[in-house]
């Protein structure tokens, strides 16, 4: 068994939150932030002193790259922690998932139409909190406080429900938007992550919106 101190257990709790009610890890700056540290290079430090105990992965590269382990038993009570989701395969092609990317969305058709599928990526199947569909490339800056950029692969699962608090990938008239979703009664409200971008509220049965799915991850290119 791995023996945590309390900080570190306490930001494993933290990750294992996050990605339960929103599908994502949190951020260097988000767990500064909700822990009180001066800065997010303690963070990383803590992130890193997990990722050597085995408890967590961090895949460069991302900037939400946390991913959870779990503890598995081989036949002679070894412990080997690969990361959740993560299956043992017989041949290394096999593990990756092919994810088509979605560009720009023509107003009125399938978000999955060929049209709007500008090429496909094999990733690691194991970066992503849930299984995804597809990758949506992001447009815009209302997510930025999340660390969703201009320009960033957000991978997708096709759902039509989500929880309060979850971003969620939303039609509405001609425009495809990511926000984070809100639902009171009747009312669904799309919250941006950026002050400088307006809520965006609708009435449940609006025949212009749709939800087209949940975040389940993110891939960041650098130049």
């Amino acid at each position: 068994m791995i023996k945590l101190t309390a900080r570190q257990q306490q930001i494993l709790d933290l990750i294992k939150s996050a990605i339960e009610n929103t599908g994502f890890p949190p951020t260097r700056a988000e767990i500064a932030a909700e822990l009180g540290f001066r800065s997010i290079n303690a963070a990383e430090e803590h992130l890193q002193a997990l990722a050597r105990k085995g408890a967590i992965t961090i895949a460069p590269g991302t900037s939400r790259g946390i991913r959870l382990c779990e503890s598995m038993q081989d036949r002679d009570g070894l412990s080997d922690r690969r990361p959740l989701g993560q299956m043992t395969l017989p041949h290394a092609a096999l593990q990756q998932l092919s994810l088509p990317l979605v560009g720009r969305v023509a107003a009125g058709s399938p978000i999955l139409a060929q049209e709007h599928i500008e090429t496909t990526y094999n990733v690691d199947p194991g970066m992503f909190s849930q299984k995804p569909d597809y990758l949506l490339k992001v447009r815009g800056m209302s997510m930025r406080d999340v660390g969703i950029l201009d320009g960033d692969l957000l991978a997708v699962k096709k759902v039509d429900q989500a929880r309060n608090g979850q971003i969620v990938v939303a039609r509405l008239g001609d425009d495809v938007t990511v926000k984070r979703l809100n639902k009171t009664g009747s009312r669904i409200e799309l919250h941006p992550e950026n002050p400088d971008f307006e809520l965006i509220t609708v009435e449940e049965g609006r025949e212009d919106f749709a939800l087209e799915g949940l975040a389940v991850g993110l891939l960041r290119t650098f130049s």
